[in-house]
């Protein structure tokens, strides 16, 4: 018996230092940071059903916070039913110099909003593999919003900022890369229905996804 735990304590520790020696070469390596599109030249096919009507300027002191490489923020409305939502998305080429998205669980709260509800919806995508983003409901007194949002990773849509983490790891060791993608949607809540502001939600999610994939690196 002690013999079998000395060889299963000899392999688990193998593995963890063969793990840590991957993560070393992984993070030592002069990175590989792919090119992308400017965002600012992002748009909508023609055949959209959705309209830009405002382009958001950030302060001076929240691109300082956000740190990111490259960023949208944008007003969009519905040329069917006039609904709008706001799309926000911020880029970053890599994650090894301290930069990294700021989860918006963690900084709404901070801006006045409450979450009264949260979970994982599966969104799927026409003509491609479905994405799973995180939903919220926010208030803020007597306002509500619903907030879609995910980290966009070469070919991955993910929700999980643990996940987001792996696989940043797992990109650095294989393809010597970190970059990655914050993608946020906002849509007002009006006189209570929840339901119809997650429809328009998701609907804007589906018009806009494949279109911005050709802005950010796959």
């Amino acid at each position: 018996m002690i013999s079998f735990l000395r060889t299963r304590s000899a392999k688990i520790l193998t593995v963890v230092l063969l793990g840590q020696a991957s993560l070393f070469y992984g993070f030592s390596r002069r990175e590989n940071v792919p090119q992308h599109s400017p965002l600012a030249d992002f748009r909508l096919p023609p055949t959209s059903d959705w309209n830009m009507v405002e382009n958001l300027q950030l302060d001076a002191d929240t691109l300082e916070v956000l740190k990111a490489d490259d960023l949208t923020s944008r007003v969009y409305q519905n040329k069917a039913n006039g609904a709008v939502a706001t799309l926000f998305v911020a880029f970053f080429e890599t994650q090894r110099t301290g930069k990294a998205p700021h989860s918006p669980k963690n900084c709404l709260p901070g801006s006045g909003w409450a979450p009264s509800r949260s979970t994982v919806r599966t969104i799927p995508i026409p003509g491609a593999a479905p994405i799973s983003v995180n939903d919220y409901v926010i208030s803020s007194g007597q306002n509500q919003s619903i907030v879609l949002y995910w980290y966009q990773s070469r070919d991955r849509g993910i929700a999980s900022e643990y996940s987001a983490k792996i696989y940043t790891v797992t990109d650095a060791i294989r393809f010597n890369r970190s970059d990655t993608a914050l993608v946020r949607v906002v849509v007002n809540v009006v006189d209570g229905n929840t339901q119809a502001a997650e429809q328009t939600a998701v609907s804007f999610v589906q018009s806009f996804f494949t279109p911005l994939r050709d802005y950010l690196p796959a």
